[in-house]
């Protein structure tokens, strides 16, 4: 009787095909991975610009830093504040939508990205879309009315 009557089977290499096809997921993980964790920070716009000082404005307010955020409030919007925005946590990310910009003013539409804090199913984001407006003030662009998520000053005008 030989071997293979009797139920031996010589050992089959590996199909070469699917070792190729296991690299090429492999490499494509490694890569989408390198991708996300080198992606980093958003290129700064141009610092003169609405859409740049909406920016600089919206990372300050994110940051926690109230003084920041309100050296690029006009007079009349620290005016009209109220302090800063409590009700939910800080947005995650704020992503540029259009710039409409004239001589003197500019309007600077966003969508605005929170998450929950939770629920009977965990954390949940959720977005919304708003605009900023700006005006032009001895040259420079400054924010005149924010998005209530992202309004923050540590000014609270006095009561009349």
């Amino acid at each position: 009787m030989d071997d293979a009557a009797a139920g031996d089977h010589p050992a089959r290499k590996p199909d070469r095909i699917l070792l190729a096809l296991v690299g090429v997921v492999v490499l494509l993980v490694v890569v989408a991975l390198a991708v996300v964790f080198t992606r980093g920070e958003p290129a700064p716009l141009d610092a003169a610009s609405p859409a740049g000082v909406v920016q600089q404005y919206s990372k300050a307010v994110i940051d926690g830093d109230l003084p920041t955020a309100e050296s690029f409030l006009t007079e009349g919007a620290k005016g009209r504040c109220r302090g800063a925005y409590t009700g939910e946590p800080r947005p995650a990310r704020i992503v540029l939508i259009t710039t409409t910009e004239r001589s003197d003013s500019a309007t600077v539409r966003v969508s605005i990205v929170q998450s929950s804090r939770g629920g009977p199913f965990g954390p949940s984001e959720y977005q919304i879309e708003d605009a900023f407006s700006l005006l032009k003030v001895n040259g420079k662009w400054m924010i005149d009315q924010a998005p209530y998520p992202l309004m923050a000053c540590t000014v609270v005008p006095a009561k009349q």
